[in-house]
């Protein structure tokens, strides 16, 4: 490898780092945040259009924690591909190949299982105050249609390494469309 395989290689392997702990910290301040802007809206305004406004922010979170988990897992492929020999030595091939043993603990690294929670938890407030019929299909359908994007999103997630892994190899291969 040379010095500057090295030094990119390093600088990849310190950005997965970086983005992994910038994405539980962006969870936990996120969260707060969404509850101070559910908090302060369920006390300023009594209509269930309000819940909107939180639920923005859960989605703005959402997408800025899946962001960062797609960026990582992208970068931990090519450094498979780009800086790992072919052997299957170096950590990106044996994570990829250790998997999920049965039994083992697992980590939903997007988070869905709090923000679905959080989801039932933003709409509530709106079925409290007598919604008209056109309330109900307007709010519950811009929240089904968020717990819908969690549920795409943790699919596409689920496939996402063994695509960028195959892209990386005609790339290398120089396939390049």
């Amino acid at each position: 490898m040379t010095a500057s395989d090295q030094d990119e290689y390093s600088a990849l392997r310190a950005t997965i780092r970086e983005r992994g702990t910038a994405r539980v910290c962006l969870f936990a301040g996120g969260f707060v945040a969404w509850g101070a802007v559910t908090l302060a809206t369920a006390a300023v305004a009594s209509t269930p259009l309000a819940t909107l406004l939180p639920l923005l922010v859960l989605a703005a979170l959402f997408e800025a924690i899946y962001a960062l988990h797609v960026g990582v897992e992208r970068i931990g492929r090519y450094i498979q591909v780009f800086h790992e020999d072919d052997r299957g030595q170096g950590w990106e091939h044996v994570a990829m190949a250790f998997g999920r043993p049965k039994g083992a603990a697992t980590v939903d690294a997007l988070f869905s299982i709090p923000f679905g929670l959080a989801t039932v938890c933003n709409a509530a407030p709106a079925l409290i105050v007598r919604p008209t019929i056109e309330e109900i299909v307007f709010v519950g359908g811009a929240h089904a249609l968020f717990a819908l994007r969690l549920i795409v999103a943790r699919q596409t997630a689920a496939r996402q390494r063994a695509i960028d892994l195959e892209r990386f190899k005609q790339l290398k291969r120089g396939a390049g469309e």
